[in-house]
C-alpha cells in the first residue's frame, strides 16, 4: 500500500493556504490554530483524515504541543510513516507588517517563529516552508537561546544543520496568485534527501490574471446589501455618507483626491469638515479593471482599508471577487452549510448568516496565503518525489544499449531522449556516460550538493551587472542553480571553461534543451583552467575543479607551480584555488576535506585564513554517487579578512554555526579545526601536545611476509590496550629486515604503536623482537620529552580521548592516517610527573 503524502500546519487559521495541498491530494496529520472559529472552516473543508488532526489552542502551551505530538505518532503507528511530508507554519505577523500603525514592543509573538523551529527540529518533516511578511527575515525574535536576533539567523543557526534553506521575497502574483502581495517565502530542505534543492519545491512562475478576466463574468452589484445568486457575491452595506466619497472616482483614484471637500473622507466636528488622514495613500481607493487584484488585507470589509473599492461599482470587493483574487477555488466551504444550501436560503436568512459570518470570513482571506501559491508547491513537492535518480547499474545498461562511450552517441541521446528523462538524470547519464571524465579526475557533484556550494554566495544587490566563472564546468550541473539564484540581475556574464572538448559538446546540447534566461549569456572556454591566460576579473567564481595528481608529465606540473603559493603539493584542486582567488572576489569551490588538514596544504590553508573565509561546509563522503572521496566546500572573498569569525557547516553532525576564526584556524595545533569544542578544549588542557614523531612502514606487503620466521611483524589489529594480542590466520613474520626502513625501531625502546586508520586509538610499547607494518604508526619522542608511561597509553584508549580524538581529525573516514600532522594530538598527560 502506497504511503500517502502528509503534512502539518501552524497557525493555520481557516487554512485557505493549505487547501492546497489537499487538492494535491496531500493528508492533513494535524493542524493548529488559536481561534476555534477559524479552526471550524478546516474541518468544514475536511482537512484532516481524523478530527483529533484539529488542534485548537496555543502552540505555545506544552499541553497543545503534546496533542500535535501525539497526532503525529498515532499517524506513525498506523499509517507506518516516519515523519511528515510538510510542515508548513504562517506564524502572526502583527509585529512586522508596514500596514500596522499600532505595533509597540512585539518581539515575543514575533517569537511565535521559534515555536515553528523548535518542531520543525523535534518533527524534522522531509519540507518545511515558512510564510509571512516582507520584513519577516530582519525583524527580530527571541530565539531559543534567549538572545534577540533577526528571524533569519534563527531559522539558519537552528535549522541549517538539518536543512539546505531558501529565503526569497516574492510577489504572490507572479506564482499562483491573482492579487499583488509581497511575501516572504522561507522553505527547506532536508539534506538526507539527494538530488532535490528548495528551488524544485519553490513554487514556478504563473501569469497571473487581470480583474476583468478574473472577475468580469459576476454580475454588477448597484443596490448596497444587494445578494446575488451566489451569496458570497453581495455588496456589503456601509455609511451612506461616504458614497459621494467614491462614487465618481476613476479607477486608480482615491477619494483624497477629490477636488471638492465636501467628496474628500471626513468628519463634521463642532458644525466643520476635519479631513481623515490618509497614511498609506491608498485609502478610499478603486482598483483597476486591467490590473491583477490588489492585496487583500484583514479589513477588507471598508472603504477605509486599501485599495478595497470595486474598479466600476461603489463597494467593497464581494467574498467570491476576493477569493478569485486569492485564487481560492469556488469548492472550498466557509461553512457547515454547503455553499449550493446557503445559495437555496430566503434572502431574510441569508442576510442573517452574512451578519453573523461575513467579518470572520473576511479576516481569514486577509490573513490567508493564497491557495494556489501553496497548491504550486504541493504540486512541485509530489513531482520532486517522483524523479528519483538513476542507479549506476540503469546508467550503465543505458550506456551498453546506446553504445555512451561515445560523445556523438551521448549527444544524439540527449536530443532524442530529453523529454523521457529529468534534468537530473540527464546530467547524470551524460556525466557518468564521458568517457574522459575519469582522466581528467571530474566527479559528478550532487544536485543538493551543487546547491549548498551556491546557496550563501553574495546576492550582490548593489551591481546590475555581475561576471561569473565555472572553471571546470563539466557538463554543468551547477548552471541551473546559478540561473535561479541570479534571476533578477539586469545581464550575468557567465564563462563556463573545461579542458574537456567533450563535456563541453554536451554542455551545449543540454542547454540547448532548457529556457536559458535571457540575462544570462554564457561563454565556452575549451582550454585547460591553469593554462589559460585570463585577465578578466569575475565577481564570482563557483564550481567543483578536478582532483588528480599530476604524476607523469613533470614539465606540466613544473608550469602549474610556477606561479604557486603552494609548490608542496601536485594536486591540481590546489592550484584551481589559488587561481580561482586571483581572478574572482568570491570563491566558491568543493574540494577533498584533505584541505583541512594535510601538510601538503599547509601553505593553501594559509594563503585561505588570509583571505576572508567566511564558510566551510563538511558533507564528509556524501557529495558524489558511487565516489568514496570526503570532501568539503569553501566559500571566500580574496579580499583581506575582516571578519573574525567563520560559518562551520556540517553534514556529518547536521550541524550549522558561527565559530571564531582564531578559535578554529588556531596556531596553537598543525591545521584547522572545524569542530573544535569546550569537552575538546578539556582534553588539550590534561595533555602536554607535539610529544612524538611519527613513522609508517611503506615496503612490508604480503608478498614478502609468511606465517612464520624469526621476525614477527606486528598489525593494527595485534595491538590492544598496553597489550599484544595473538590472532590465528592474522599473525605474520620475515625473517630479513635489514633492507626494511623500520628495522631502525627494532628492539627500540620505549617505543609506541598506535592503529593507523581508526577513531579507536589504543596503544602499546613494541615489544622485542619485532617490526610493523603500515597499518600502525610508530611514535618515537622528540627531544626533551619525559619517557611514555603505561598511564599515558591507557588514556588513548578512553572514551574522552576517542571523542578529543575524532575533533582531532575532523570527524574524517578516509583521510586517518597517523602523519608529522596529526601525531601532534597524541600528548602526554600533564599530572604524571617526571
Amino acid at each position: 500500500m502506497k504511503k500517502p503524502l502528509t503534512y502539518i500546519s501552524l497557525f493555520s487559521s481557516a487554512g485557505v493556504g493549505c487547501y492546497g495541498f489537499k487538492l494535491n491530494g496531500f493528508e492533513c496529520i494535524a493542524t493548529n490554530e488559536l481561534l476555534t472559529k477559524r479552526l471550524k472552516i478546516q474541518a468544514f473543508n475536511n482537512k484532516c483524515k481524523y478530527e483529533s488532526g484539529y488542534i485548537d489552542g496555543d502552540i505555545t502551551k506544552q499541553e497543545v504541543k503534546q496533542k500535535l505530538l501525539n497526532e503525529l505518532k498515532f499517524w506513525q503507528e498506523k499509517h507506518k510513516i516516519k515523519t511528515p511530508d510538510v510542515l508548513i507554519a504562517t506564524p502572526p505577523c502583527q509585529g512586522m507588517s508596514v500596514a500596522n500603525h499600532k505595533k509597540n514592543d512585539e518581539i515575543s509573538r514575533n517569537s511565535l517563529v521559534v515555536e515553528s523551529i523548535k518542531l520543525t527540529n523535534k518533527i524534522l518533516p522531509k519540507y518545511f516552508v515558512f510564510e509571512n511578511v516582507r520584513a519577516f527575515l530582519n525583524t527580530t525574535c527571541t530565539d531559543i537561546d534567549g538572545v534577540v536576533k533577526p528571524i533569519k539567523e534563527a531559522i539558519k543557526y537552528n535549522l541549517g544543520g538539518n536543512y539546505n534553506i531558501l529565503y526569497k521575497i516574492v510577489n504572490f502574483k507572479e506564482y499562483g496568485s491573482n492579487s499583488s502581495r509581497t511575501r516572504t517565502l522561507v522553505i527547506g530542505v532536508r539534506k538526507d534527501i539527494p538530488n532535490i534543492t528548495p528551488y524544485d519545491i519553490f513554487p514556478k512562475k504563473q501569469k497571473s490574471k487581470t480583474l476583468r478576466q478574473l472577475i468580469g463574468d459576476l454580475p454588477s452589484l448597484t443596490e448596497m446589501g444587494e445578494i446575488s445568486n451566489d451569496i458570497f457575491h453581495s455588496y456589503r452595506e456601509f455609511d451612506q455618507r461616504m458614497l459621494p466619497w467614491i462614487e465618481n472616482l476613476e479607477e486608480g483614484q482615491s477619494a483624497f483626491e477629490n477636488s471638492e471637500p465636501e467628496r474628500i473622507p471626513h468628519r463634521i466636528i463642532n458644525g466643520e469638515i476635519v479631513n481623515n488622514k490618509s497614511k498609506n495613500g491608498d485609502k478610499y481607493a478603486r482598483w483597476y479593471w486591467d490590473k491583477e487584484g490588489p492585496c487583500v488585507h484583514t479589513r477588507n470589509d471598508i472603504l477605509a482599508s486599501q485599495n478595497t473599492v470595486h474598479p466600476s461599482d461603489n463597494r467593497v470587493f464581494s467574498i467570491r471577487e476576493l477569493m478569485r483574487m486569492l485564487s481560492i477555488p469556488e469548492s472550498f466551504e466557509w461553512s457547515h452549510i454547503k455553499t449550493d444550501k446557503l445559495n437555496k436560503l430566503t434572502e431574510l436568512e441569508k442576510k442573517a448568516f452574512l451578519k453573523k459570518e461575513e467579518l470572520n470570513i473576511r479576516h481569514c482571506l486577509g490573513e490567508a496565503v493564497p491557495t494556489g501559491v501553496f497548491k504550486n508547491i504541493a504540486s512541485n513537492i509530489k513531482k520532486a518525489n517522483k524523479n528519483e535518480s538513476l542507479s549506476l547499474s540503469q546508467i550503465k545498461s543505458l550506456e551498453e544499449e546506446f553504445k555512451l562511450n561515445k560523445t556523438e552517441n551521448i549527444v544524439s541521446f540527449i536530443k532524442n531522449n530529453f523529454k523521457n528523462y529529468s534534468l537530473d538524470n540527464i546530467f547524470l547519464i551524460a556525466e557518468h556516460s564521458n568517457s574522459e571524465r575519469l582522466k581528467t579526475s571530474a566527479y559528478f557533484t550532487r544536485k543538493d550538493i551543487a546547491y549548498s556550494v551556491i546557496k550563501d554566495l553574495p546576492e550582490l544587490k548593489k551591481k546590475k551587472k555581475i561576471r561569473i566563472l565555472e572553471p571546470s564546468v563539466g557538463v554543468g550541473n551547477f548552471i541551473p542553480m546559478l540561473f535561479e539564484k541570479y534571476e533578477k540581475k539586469d545581464e550575468v556574464i557567465l564563462d563556463v571553461c573545461d579542458i574537456d572538448n567533450n563535456s563541453l559538446q554536451i554542455l551545449k546540447t543540454i542547454l540547448s534543451k532548457i529556457k536559458v534566461p535571457k540575462n544570462f549569456k554564457i561563454n565556452f572556454k575549451h582550454t585547460d583552467f591553469l593554462l589559460w591566460n585570463c585577465k578578466t576579473k569575475y565577481d564570482i567564481v563557483v564550481g567543483n575543479p578536478p582532483y588528480g595528481k599530476v604524476t607523469k608529465n613533470k614539465e606540466l606540473l613544473d608550469i602549474y607551480k610556477f606561479k604557486a603559493h603552494n609548490s608542496d603539493t601536485n594536486n591540481i584542486f590546489s592550484f584551481f584555488i589559488e587561481k580561482s582567488l586571483r581572478l574572482g572576489n568570491y570563491v566558491s569551490l568543493i574540494v577533498p576535506k584533505s584541505l583541512l588538514n594535510a601538510p601538503e596544504f599547509n601553505k593553501t590553508r594559509d594563503l585561505l585564513k588570509s583571505c576572508d573565509l567566511q564558510k566551510i561546509c563538511d558533507y564528509g563522503e556524501k557529495a558524489f554517487k558511487g565516489v568514496k572521496i570526503e570532501t568539503v566546500s569553501f566559500l571566500c572573498s580574496s579580499s583581506v579578512s575582516t571578519k573574525d569569525s567563520v560559518i562551520i557547516e556540517s553534514y556529518i553532525k547536521n550541524s550549522y554555526k558561527e565559530e571564531s576564526k582564531e578559535y578554529i584556524f588556531s596556531d596553537d595545533f598543525p591545521y584547522w579545526l572545524i569542530y573544535r569544542d569546550a569537552s575538546f578544549d578539556n582534553v588539550v588542557s590534561k595533555m602536554k601536545l607535539d610529544i612524538f614523531n611519527s613513522f609508517r612502514d611503506r615496503q612490508i606487503t604480503k608478498s614478502i611476509t609468511q606465517d612464520k620466521g624469526k621476525v614477527r611483524v606486528l598489525k593494527s589489529r595485534n595491538i590492544g590496550n598496553n597489550e599484544i594480542k595473538k590472532i590465528d590466520g592474522y599473525d605474520c613474520y620475515v625473517d630479513e629486515i635489514e633492507e626494511l626502513a623500520v628495522s631502525k625501531f627494532y628492539n627500540e625502546s620505549d617505543v609506541v604503536m598506535v592503529p593507523n586508520l581508526t577513531y579507536y586509538p589504543r596503544a602499546s610499547f613494541l615489544p622485542k623482537n619485532t617490526i610493523t607494518d603500515g597499518s600502525v604508526a610508530l611514535l618515537t619522542l622528540k627531544n626533551g620529552s619525559r619517557l611514555p608511561t603505561e598511564q599515558d597509553l591507557e588514556f588513548y584508549s578512553t572514551e574522552e580521548f576517542e571523542n578529543y580524538y575524532r575533533v582531532a581529525r575532523n570527524y574524517g573516514t578516509r583521510s586517518l592516517n597517523i602523519d608529522n600532522n596529526s601525531v601532534f594530538f597524541f600528548g602526554l598527560l600533564k599530572e604524571i610527573t617526571e
